[in-house]
């Protein structure tokens, strides 16, 4: 999901206004840009509501918002910049550790230094992974900087979920990992959603209720908690406020990041939005 927050002025004057688009349900994000521009918006953000970047789900947005206007056979009226990944932002963190904090505190006093940390976040083909995807280096600098202010009280790690199809996924898978863990005598789980910052079928269904309540039980799990989604939060709510202030500041249209391509990228499009981005000037 993007953001494209607008404004009528270049200044950091509030309020500005927010249009939301989506790649796959309406709103769709083409029809977003569709409204910004009938509305006259001067200078538009595409702000990622993906923290970690892949070209999966903040590229393929991204790429939306190009086609629109490549079909179309127009320039955009307005000046476009992109908060395209923000994975280690402080106050990001900050809401993740947390969370992660008040529900270790929910465990068995005599337990709670046994639990396992386990980071869960959407996988990836390994097709994708390995033409040069960031994603798994950039959740995995999430999982750093959140164990770091957590003190690393505990031990962790970083699993993947939402496999589907039969071809190689990033792994280890998180329900095979809670199987694993189980045989291994350690019963005591959190599961956290490092990844999805609200709350959907992969945090409520698949993680609630396939792993936390139907796999725990097949396996013996003692017990088994997962950390609050960061959902309505306002420190999280100050954190996409930041962000936005500071990307206004900066003056920059995206992260350097976003300029190198994957090393062995097959999509076209990927490169051509890459080109359309960084080459607005503000």
């Amino acid at each position: 999901m993007d953001w494209q927050t607008a404004t009528h002025s270049p200044l950091l004057l509030a309020p500005h206004k927010y249009y939301i688009g989506f790649r796959y349900v309406h709103p769709l994000t083409e029809k977003a840009v569709e409204e910004m521009e009938k509305d006259g918006v001067e200078r538009a953000i595409a702000f990622t509501q993906y923290p970690q970047y892949s070209c999966s789900t903040t590229g393929s947005s991204l790429n939306a918002i190009y086609r629109y206007y490549h079909q179309k056979g127009e320039k955009p009226k307005m000046k476009w910049s992109t908060i395209d990944r923000w994975p280690t932002h402080p106050l990001l963190i900050q809401c993740f550790a947390d969370h992660i904090k008040k529900e270790l505190d929910l465990f068995p006093p005599d337990k709670r230094k046994d639990v396992v940390i386990l980071f869960s976040a959407h996988s990836l083909p390994m097709s994708v992974v390995n033409r040069g995807d960031p994603y798994p280096q950039e959740v995995g600098a999430t999982v750093q900087k959140v164990m770091e202010k957590l003190g690393y009280c505990n031990p962790y790690r970083l699993v993947w979920q939402s496999k589907v199809g039969p071809m190689p996924w990033l792994g280890p898978q998180t329900d095979e990992t809670i199987k694993g863990l189980c045989q291994r005598g350690k019963k005591n789980i959190l599961l956290v959603p490092i990844a999805f910052t609200s709350d959907h079928i992969e945090t409520l269904y698949e993680l609630d209720i396939e792993y936390a309540q139907v796999l725990a039980n097949e396996c013996g799990v003692e017990n088994i908690r997962r950390a609050e989604s960061l959902n309505g939060n306002p420190l999280f709510a100050k954190a996409l406020a930041d962000l936005v202030c500071s990307h206004l500041q900066s003056n920059e249209v995206c992260s350097k990041q976003l300029t190198l391509s994957c090393p062995l990228c097959v999509n076209p499009t990927c490169r051509k939005t890459k080109s359309f981005f960084t080459s607005q000037t503000l």
